[in-house]
């Protein structure tokens, strides 16, 4: 199936009252054990490489893999530039073949926030490619603090910048290990009363099951960010492989053995997401 864009694969989404993941790639493994649980679930997918991933394995290295994923999947699979930080940055993944690039601007004084987002998303758009901002700041546990978006800020942002989606600070925070982000409901549907925009949720391990799953039904948020959740499950599958046999050597099977253990998870995420059987069997 051919690649996606972000907005083809969030406006449904908003309409029928679901979410797509945005699951954070750090290298073949989790990239294939994805795309095979979307396959699985008939459901839509956002394949990310985040800063991290970018510092590891060059940004031309990285298209070409997610690329070739997408294009062998029988579902829609977007590939997405997660956190770039500069337009430059953007360019060269728009260049390389991303569908979809994320400028984050949320450090920045709103006014270079919005002139800067609505550059790059207007270079997107020319390319045929989306675009997702960030207002508002989404801290890091154990690291910077969250600045909560402020709804009429937030309104400003998605009518001057011509985004596609638009990331909100609601309570959640990245690289959270448990469940224990608890999303604000009041300042979410502020946000929800002055842009029609779908939203996304940056930090989405952090936030209860529960919630998730509610609000992907109920609300804007068409988006969950999903990295440390999974990571997680891949250290524990590493570990398990090594101590049933801690004379393993080869990587190829030690990694390839984290693959089922991915799926599952990532499978069941989908399912609490509400996006399987969105795509065309």
């Amino acid at each position: 199936m051919t690649r996606a864009a972000l907005a083809e694969v969030l406006r449904p989404a908003l309409t029928e009252g679901y979410a797509v993941p945005g699951l954070v790639c750090l290298g073949w493994e989790d990239a294939r054990a994805y795309v095979a649980a979307a396959e699985a679930e008939r459901a839509p997918v956002i394949l990310q490489a985040g800063p991290g991933c970018r510092a590891h394995t060059p940004l031309p290295v990285l298209a070409a893999m997610l690329g070739h994923l997408a294009d062998e999947a029988s579902v829609p699979v977007v590939i997405h530039l997660d956190h770039g930080y500069a337009i430059e940055e953007c360019r060269q993944a728009i260049e390389c073949g991303f569908t979809s690039v994320m400028f984050d601007g949320s450090r920045k004084p709103l006014e270079q926030n919005i002139e800067e987002t609505a550059a790059i998303a207007a270079l997107a758009h020319e390319a045929g490619v989306s675009c997702e901002g960030e207002i508002g700041f989404v801290g890091y546990a154990d690291g910077e603090h969250s600045a909560g978006t402020d709804p009429e800020e937030a309104a400003r942002f998605a009518s001057e910048t011509g985004i596609d989606a638009m990331a909100v600070s609601i309570g959640n925070v990245h690289l959270q290990q448990d469940h224990s982000s608890n999303l604000d409901e009041a300042r979410l549907a502020a946000i929800e009363a002055v842009t029609d925009l779908p939203l996304v949720i940056h930090g989405g391990s952090g936030v209860p099951t529960d919630q998730r799953r509610r609000l992907a039904a109920n609300s804007a948020i068409c988006k969950f960010n999903i990295g440390t959740e999974l990571r997680q499950v891949f250290g524990q599958a590493v570990r398990a492989a090594l101590d049933t046999n801690p004379g393993s050597f080869d990587r190829i099977l030690i990694l390839k053995s984290t693959e089922p253990d991915i799926e599952r998870a990532t499978r069941a995420l989908i399912q609490g997401l509400g996006a399987s059987a969105r795509s065309p069997s």
